[in-house]
C-alpha cells in the first residue's frame, strides 16, 4: 500500500515538471525575458561549432534545440525586393526627391508590414529561404557624389542632411516604434565612401581626408546611428588604405567606440574574399577571419567566417570568448524580431496575404510616384485640358518599359501600370489615343511614331534610361561601364528621335524622362513644351504620370541631385574630395540646381518669424514662413532652408538644413516652422581632429532651390 501511495506521488511530482517544463521554455525563447539575458542563455547553450555555423547569412538550423534555418540576406530598397509579390514603390532618388520624410516612413511601414506577412506565410510552409526573412539591407546612405555612379539611383541623393532625414525616416517605418521589438531590421550601407567606380569597386581605395569624411561620407551614417539603426554593413572598398571590413578606424574607433553603436555589423556580400583576393590587403583567408571578428563583424555575406574561425581558434588567433562577442548581435537581431519566441508574435502574427500590394499600398504607391517626379520645363501646355485635345500619341522607348519603371532592386507586382497604359486609362474611351515604341536606344536610322504624332492633337514622348544602362555591377548589362555611367547624354537615338517630332509639326510635345541620376536634358529640351523627369517611379508610375499631365495633381518633386552641363565641370570619378563636387562646393553653373523643381501654381513667402539676431552654441535656430497659394491650382510647396557660412577656409558655398513640403490650397496660406540646431553647423577642424563650431556671421536663406532665395537674413553665431 505504502509502495502504492509512493508511485501515486512520484507520478504526480513527474507530471508536475513535466508540465511545468512545457508551460515554461527555454529562457532564450522567452521574449518576457530581457534580450541579453536570452542571448547569454544561447550562447551557454550552443556549441563552438554551431556558433560558428551562425556567423553566415545562411544561417542552418540547430535542430536540437529546436532553432530554424534563417536566411539573412534580403533586400528592400523602394518594396521587398526578390521575393515575389510585393508593392513596388519608386526607387529610393526618386523617393528622396519627394522631399517629403513622413511619406518616406510610411512608404517604409507597408513594406514592414508586406515582410511580416511574407515571412508568416513562407514560415506556415516551413520555407526559410533568401529574400523571405525580416532584416532588409537597406537604406543605402552614400553619398551620390558624382553622375556617373550607377548606384546612384539607389541613394537619397548628394546631400547629406537630406540623405539622413529620408533615410532616418526610412529606417524609422521598417523597425516600428515599439522599444525592445523590431518589426523588421534596417541596415544602413556601404560603410564608408563607397560611391564608385562599378568596375573598381572590389579593389579601390578612396583616399579622403578627415574633414570631407566626417562632414560629407560619415554623416547621414552617424545619425542613422543614433536613431539606431539596427545593423550597418561595411563596404567593399578601401579607405585610406584600410579595408572597409576589418579597418580598425572605421569600425572600431569610430563606430564602435565614438558612436557607441551596439547593433548587427554585416560585411558586404564577399567583402571579405576581395580582402585578401583583390586588394592583398591580408595574406590569407583564415587572417581575414581573424581580422574580422577583432574588428567587430558579427555576419558574413558569403562563408569565410563559417568556414575559417574555428582555423583561426586552432592556429591561435581567436578565442572562444570572441566568436561568442561576434555573435551575440545577431542574436540579439533574431531576438528583438521576435524569430526565437516559442509562440509566434501575436503582434505581428495575423498579416497575411491580404497585406500584401493590397489597394491602400498601390495608393500609397501611386501617392509617392507622383510627390517625386519633378516638372523641369513647361511652357504652359500643362495641365493638359482633357476638353481641348481629341487625341494623343503615347511614344518612346521606355513608354511601355516594365524596366523603366521598376528601377534596380526591385519586386514583382501584377499592378504594374506603365505610361502608356496610365495615359489611356486617364485619358478614356472617349479620346483617341494611339501607341508606338517609336525609337530603342540604339538605331539612329529608323524611327516610328512620327506621322501618328502628325495626326494626334498631342504627343507624349517617354525616353531616358533604365536600370540596364545604369547600375550596380553586373546587373546593368548594357552599360558599357560596368554598370556606370560615362556620358551625362541621353541615348542619341531618342534626341533623333525627339528632333524628328518636333520638325514633323508644332502640335505640342511632352517630355518624360526616366532615369535615376542626372542627364542633359537640354539636349532634347528645345523639341518639347515640356519636360519631366519621372526616375523610376515604381508599379504606379503610368497613373502618377497621368494625374500630372491631366492636372489631378500639380507636380511638386525637387531634384536631390545637381543636373551638371557637363562631366567636363567635374574632377575626375576616382577623386573623393568634395572640392567642387555637389552645389555645397560646385561652384559652376548647374543646368538645373539641387532642389528646383516647377510647379502648376505660384507661391509667395514671408517671414512669421524672422531669426533672431544671436545665437549660442546651445541654441536652436527657429523660423516661420507664410506660405501662400498666389496661383490658380492647389498644390505642395518645398520649402527649403539654406546656411550660408562665414568666409572660412573650405566652408561649404551653401548647405542644406532644414526643409518641409506643405500643401497649400488655391488662395490658402500655410505657415511652415523650420529648426536648425546651432551644433548642426559645426565643422571638422583638421588640427583638432574635432568638431569645432565657428564663430561669426551666418545667412540663414529659406528658397524653392539651392540657387532660388526668397528670404534671407544674417545671423550672429558667438
Amino acid at each position: 500500500m505504502l509502495r502504492k501511495q509512493y508511485l501515486v506521488i512520484y507520478a504526480a511530482v513527474f507530471l508536475f515538471v513535466l508540465k511545468a517544463g512545457a508551460q515554461q521554455p527555454a529562457l532564450f525563447k522567452r521574449p518576457d525575458a530581457p534580450v541579453q539575458e536570452r542571448v547569454n542563455d544561447l550562447l551557454h547553450t550552443l556549441t563552438l561549432a554551431e556558433k560558428i555555423s551562425m556567423l553566415g547569412y545562411n544561417t542552418p538550423s540547430i535542430d536540437r534545440l529546436q532553432i530554424p534555418a534563417y536566411n539573412w540576406w534580403n533586400e528592400a530598397l523602394h518594396g521587398i525586393a526578390r521575393g515575389g509579390e510585393a508593392t513596388v514603390y519608386p526607387q529610393a532618388i526618386g523617393l528622396s526627391a519627394t522631399f517629403n520624410a513622413p511619406l518616406a516612413k510610411e512608404v517604409a511601414n507597408t513594406i514592414s508590414t508586406e515582410a511580416r506577412a511574407k515571412y508568416n506565410l513562407a514560415v506556415q510552409q516551413h520555407r526559410h529561404v533568401q529574400y523571405m526573412g525580416l532584416n532588409f539591407w537597406t537604406p543605402n546612405i552614400n553619398i551620390f557624389r558624382d553622375p556617373r555612379w550607377g548606384r546612384g539611383q539607389e541613394t537619397y541623393g548628394e546631400d547629406p542632411y537630406l540623405t539622413a532625414a529620408m533615410a532616418g525616416a526610412f529606417v524609422q517605418g521598417l523597425q516600428g516604434d515599439i522599444p525592445g521589438q523590431l518589426k523588421t531590421a534596417a541596415c544602413a550601407k556601404h560603410f564608408a565612401v563607397h560611391s564608385g567606380p562599378e568596375a573598381d569597386r572590389h579593389s579601390f581605395n578612396a583616399i579622403i581626408d578627415e574633414k570631407d569624411l566626417r562632414e560629407t561620407y560619415l554623416y547621414a551614417f552617424k545619425k542613422l546611428v543614433d536613431g539606431k539603426v539596427e545593423s550597418i554593413m561595411c563596404a567593399y572598398n578601401r579607405v585610406n588604405s584600410q579595408p572597409c571590413c576589418t579597418g580598425n578606424t572605421l569600425l572600431q574607433d569610430i563606430l564602435r567606440h565614438e558612436w557607441k553603436f551596439g547593433g548587427q555589423l554585416v560585411t558586404d556580400c564577399w567583402a571579405l574574399d576581395d580582402i585578401w583576393l583583390r586588394h592583398k590587403a591580408i595574406p590569407t583567408r583564415e587572417e581575414v577571419a581573424a581580422a574580422a571578428i577583432k574588428a567587430g563583424v558579427n555576419l558574413d555575406c558569403a562563408n569565410i567566417l563559417q568556414d575559417d574561425v574555428m582555423k583561426a581558434i586552432q592556429k591561435g588567433w581567436l578565442t572562444n570568448a570572441d566568436v561568442d562577442s561576434a555573435l551575440a548581435a545577431s542574436l540579439r537581431t533574431r531576438m528583438k524580431l521576435g524569430l526565437f519566441d516559442a509562440a509566434p508574435s501575436a503582434l505581428y502574427g495575423q498579416f497575411g496575404a491580404d497585406s500584401v500590394n493590397n489597394s491602400w499600398h498601390a495608393q500609397l504607391a501611386r501617392q509617392a510616384a507622383r510627390e517625386s517626379m519633378v516638372l523641369l520645363k513647361n511652357d504652359g501646355i500643362l495641365p493638359l485640358k482633357a476638353d481641348k485635345y481629341t487625341s494623343m500619341l503615347v511614344a518612346g522607348s521606355n513608354s511601355a518599359s516594365l524596366e523603366a519603371l521598376m528601377g534596380n532592386y526591385h519586386g514583382v507586382s501584377g499592378n504594374m501600370v506603365t505610361f502608356a497604359a496610365g495615359l489611356a486609362k486617364a485619358a478614356g474611351p472617349g479620346m483617341a489615343m494611339q501607341y508606338d515604341q517609336g525609337c530603342d536606344f540604339t538605331d539612329t536610322l529608323h524611327f516610328g511614331g512620327i506621322w501618328a504624332s502628325q495626326n494626334c492633337d498631342v504627343t507624349v514622348a517617354v525616353i531616358g534610361l533604365t536600370p540596364l544602362l545604369e547600375g550596380e555591377e553586373g546587373d546593368a548589362f548594357l552599360s558599357a561601364s560596368g554598370g556606370d555611367k560615362s556620358t551625362l547624354s541621353l541615348p542619341r537615338s531618342q534626341v533623333l528621335f525627339m528632333k524628328k517630332l518636333r520638325e514633323a509639326h508644332k502640335k505640342p510635345i511632352i517630355a518624360v524622362i526616366t532615369a535615376g541620376s542626372a542627364v542633359d536634358v537640354s539636349a532634347i529640351a528645345p523639341y518639347a513644351d515640356a519636360v519631366i523627369l519621372a526616375w523610376y517611379p515604381g508599379e504606379q508610375g503610368g497613373n502618377a504620370l497621368a494625374d500630372i499631365i491631366f492636372g489631378k495633381y500639380s507636380p511638386a518633386g525637387r531634384l536631390p541631385v545637381t543636373f551638371y552641363q557637363s562631366l567636363q565641370d567635374l574632377p575626375d570619378y576616382k577623386d573623393y574630395s568634395m572640392k567642387n563636387r555637389t552645389y555645397r562646393y560646385f561652384k559652376g553653373k548647374a543646368e538645373y540646381p539641387f532642389g528646383y523643381g516647377l510647379s502648376y501654381t505660384t507661391f509667395d513667402y514671408a517671414w512669421q518669424q524672422a531669426p533672431a539676431k544671436e545665437y549660442g552654441s546651445k541654441d536652436t535656430i527657429r523660423v516661420s514662413v507664410a506660405v501662400k497659394n498666389t496661383g490658380t491650382y492647389d498644390g505642395d510647396e518645398v520649402v527649403q532652408a539654406y546656411i550660408s557660412y562665414p568666409d572660412v577656409e573650405r566652408m561649404p558655398v551653401k548647405e542644406l538644413k532644414a526643409f518641409k513640403r506643405v500643401m497649400v490650397k488655391q488662395g490658402g496660406q500655410e505657415v511652415v516652422q523650420l529648426e536648425i540646431p546651432v551644433t548642426e553647423l559645426q565643422k571638422w577642424d583638421l588640427q583638432k581632429h574635432a568638431w569645432k563650431l565657428y564663430k561669426g556671421t551666418y545667412k540663414v536663406n529659406i528658397g524653392k532651390s539651392s540657387d532660388n532665395f526668397v528670404l534671407s537674413e544674417n545671423v550672429k553665431i558667438k
